[in-house]
């Protein structure tokens, strides 16, 4: 039997139904979830230790990757960034913050049929540049946008 929270949540009716099958193990994570998590790609410190993490030799700039964001954000503890790909078969998007303390800020894998567009907000403490970095039919591609933070995210 396969039923997920919002369907209990429809039949049971309330928290403590959800709760109680909660407990007793009725809810199992989904080990695939697990699978994509890169701990590696956020624990680096610079666009050349990303790339190398994900083993990405060469991603030349493309027009064909869209970055859309304010060019200065008011507040950097709210920035809007999306990301973008005319790219024929886009497997995936990395969104990279080059002076945050983690360097990646957002990981998208896309199947065949999906519109390879994604949108996040993410925290700036300082004006940065925003990287894209698009893997499209087996190849990498990059895309930069400067943006200019007025009000410090990240403590400021």
């Amino acid at each position: 039997m396969s039923m997920n929270r919002r369907d209990v949540m429809k039949v049971g009716g309330g928290a403590a139904v959800y709760s109680a099958l909660a407990s007793m193990g009725f809810f199992v994570a989904n080990p695939a979830m697990a699978n994509t998590w890169k701990k590696e790609w956020f624990e680096t410190k610079s666009i050349a230790d990303t790339l190398k993490a994900m083993g990405v030799a060469n991603a030349p700039d493309s027009g064909d990757i869209s970055i859309t964001s304010p060019d200065i954000a008011e507040n950097g503890a709210v920035v809007p960034v999306g990301v973008s790909s005319k790219l024929a078969k886009t497997q995936m998007a990395v969104v990279m913050v080059e002076k945050n303390p983690s360097m990646v800020a957002g990981f998208y894998e896309f199947s065949a049929d999906a519109v390879p567009d994604v949108s996040m907000r993410v925290k700036m403490g300082q004006s940065s540049d925003v990287y894209a970095l698009v893997k499209a039919d087996g190849q990498f591609f990059m895309a930069k946008k400067e943006i200019k933070v007025t009000l410090g995210g990240c403590g400021g």
